[in-house]
């Protein structure tokens, strides 16, 4: 509120409170000429205190009031992207706040990433570019997503695909290189194929999730759930995957198995690899390709109870290799500013 304002509020309130004092002056005026004790008064009741606020009330309401317009606004959370700084190898880039070297280990990461996928997949180079959003902490980073995305569960990290970019969303944080690689690997198969099914899309990015130097290693957040969950009487279906379409109706269960089929074909099925090349190269060319399964069931009859021994075999003791082992060298590296 400026002070100009203020000032007609107090002028308004002051002609306000003398058209009172003026109305009980007649009131009484009037009262004292014309009624007695013996009287009828003109009034239901003789009013002997005022249901208003006297002369020096009022002002101090006023004042208060006037005060109160004029507090200063309460800060609002910043609510923007990164902009400052870009980053661009190839299709991948990164935005952010603050300087990344093209040498910095989160750079070099993605980029041998997206090369490793491309190579062992046999993906179509990518067509569009996948745009990084690196946000200083995480509470930039929830305030933008709380203000544009509501709704999404809160993580670490997002990836958003629409028809005008493809983009990751994430903070700057301990577990910066193992979200990233999640979430990038969702914008390199979304790049290069465009339609993804959602459990194929989430079993890639599980699995890429693990640090290259540890290849063919284990996604330690699944093993030892699986294996549990057989003994429960759970067994893998790969046809209820394939329904799925909805990336929030997915439990804990469903990432873990849908990481547990990409392990299956690329490691252990003896036509699994090229059966999912096959079926990933068909998703550039059709929007309704023959589903993995029907594929599987062609080339690998029994390859459901292969899967299940598959699963089982796991959670080996020894055989876990953590994805975010410190003694691969992929603790984040903490930015200096």
């Amino acid at each position: 509120m400026t002070r100009g304002n203020t000032g007609d509020l107090l002028i308004r309130l002051l002609r306000a409170l003398l058209v009172v004092e003026s109305a009980y002056y007649v009131r009484g005026l009037f009262e004292s000429l014309y009624f007695n004790e013996s009287t009828v008064p003109l009034f239901d009741s003789v009013v002997t205190t005022r249901p208003v606020m006297s002369v020096a009330g009022l002002i101090c309401a006023a004042v208060l009031l006037a005060a109160a317009g004029c507090r200063a606004p309460q800060k609002q959370p910043l609510v923007r992207l990164p902009e400052q700084h870009t980053t661009r190898n190839g299709h991948m880039v990164i935005v952010s706040d603050f300087k990344l070297s093209d040498r910095h280990p989160v750079v070099t990461d993605l980029v041998g990433l997206k090369e490793r996928i491309v190579a062992e997949l046999a993906l179509p180079e990518p067509e569009r570019d996948v745009v990084v959003y690196l946000f200083p902490n995480e509470q930039r980073y929830r305030n933008y997503l709380n203000s544009m995305h509501p709704g999404l569960p809160p993580r670490r990290a997002y990836f958003v695909g629409t028809k005008s970019e493809l983009a990751v969303y994430t903070f700057w944080g301990e577990k910066i290189q193992e979200d990233l690689r999640h979430e990038y690997t969702h914008g390199v198969l979304h790049a290069c194929l465009g339609n993804v099914p959602l459990w194929i899309d989430e079993g890639l990015a599980e699995y890429y999730e693990v640090p290259e130097s540890q290849r063919g290693g284990i996604n330690s957040d699944y093993p030892q759930l699986l294996a549990s969950s057989i003994v429960d009487g759970w067994r893998p279906d790969l046809e209820r995957l394939e329904s799925l379409n909805d990336f929030a109706a997915m439990q804990r269960l469903d990432y873990g198995e849908s990481w547990a089929w990409v392990h299956y074909l690329l490691h252990s099925s003896p036509s699994g690899r090229d059966t999912l090349i096959d079926y990933l190269n068909d998703l550039k060319d059709s929007k309704a390709p023959a589903p993995l399964s029907d594929r599987l069931a062609t080339t690998e009859p029994i390859f459901g109870a292969r899967m299940l021994s598959h699963v089982a075999d796991l959670n080996t003791p020894g055989l876990i290799i953590r994805a975010n082992d410190t003694r691969a060298g992929y603790r984040a590296t903490p930015i200096r500013n």
